[in-house]
């Protein structure tokens, strides 16, 4: 899988899994989904959707997936994996794969996702999914799970984590302008504002407000995890192209 993101939470499986699994509870934490929308389906059958991510002012890019999950057994593991496509002509994503994985320890849930997709537009698409909008997922991503665990472990509803999030970046660009503003008026260099202003964003986020940086970007090392927990579910490949 292309992209890799894991985090700790100390919560119970049967809440996580009703966040990650109900689409109006997963609407409200992940960053990368506007909408979801599950559709009516047979017995037994797996679950269709639609989803939308909303561009302001007033885009709105839609798809369509399929999803399955399972328990994993004696251990409590469970596993929700899924398939998703876009035929939006503005949709860089054209379709692709992934999974979740639950994995219970000793002290909460370790939830891991690794997804991979398909860019459109030929070569530009290529690009500009390398170069910004695989890293932009992987971030938004990562930041989103950080909300999910301060939403499970502390009651910080995501609406609340993300007011918390706009006001901290909002007050360390007023203190990156207020050292541009002390530079100008004691005369000095420009560059003399650089090492201050580069420290207020390495600060770290306050702890109930969410942040990418907590979470791992790759897989653990092969001691670290088994290569069961790494690789993309056997269930993935039973599902079909939605």
């Amino acid at each position: 899988m292309g992209l890799y993101v894991e985090t700790s939470i100390r919560t119970e499986m049967d809440m996580l899994w009703q966040r990650t699994q109900d689409p109006a509870q997963h609407q409200r934490w992940d960053l990368r989904f506007s909408e979801i929308d599950y559709l009516p389906r047979p017995p037994g059958e797996p679950q269709r959707f639609r989803y939308a991510v909303r561009i302001p002012p007033f885009l709105s890019v839609s798809g369509t997936g399929i999803s399955a999950g399972e328990s994993g057994g004696a251990d409590g593991r469970r596993v929700s994996v899924l398939r998703f496509a876009s035929p939006h002509p503005l949709s860089l994503l054209a379709e692709g794969s992934g999974y979740w994985r639950y994995v219970p320890t000793s002290d909460g849930i370790r939830f891991l996702t690794g997804y991979d997709y398909r860019p459109r537009w030929g070569r530009f698409g290529a690009v500009a999914d390398r170069r910004v909008f695989r890293p932009l997922m992987g971030w938004a991503t990562a930041w989103s799970f950080d909300r999910l665990r301060l939403w499970c472990e502390h009651g910080v509803s995501p609406a609340r984590s993300l007011a918390h999030g706009v006001a901290e970046v909002a007050v360390r660009l007023l203190a990156v302008a207020g050292v541009l503003a002390l530079t100008a008026l004691l005369a000095l260099p420009a560059v003399a504002a650089l090492p201050p202003a580069v420290l207020l964003f390495l600060v770290p986020p306050l702890p109930r407000t969410p942040a990418a940086r907590r979470c791992l970007r790759k897989p653990p090392g092969r001691q670290a995890t088994s290569v069961r927990t790494q690789a993309a579910p056997v269930l993935l490949a039973t599902l079909e192209r939605p």
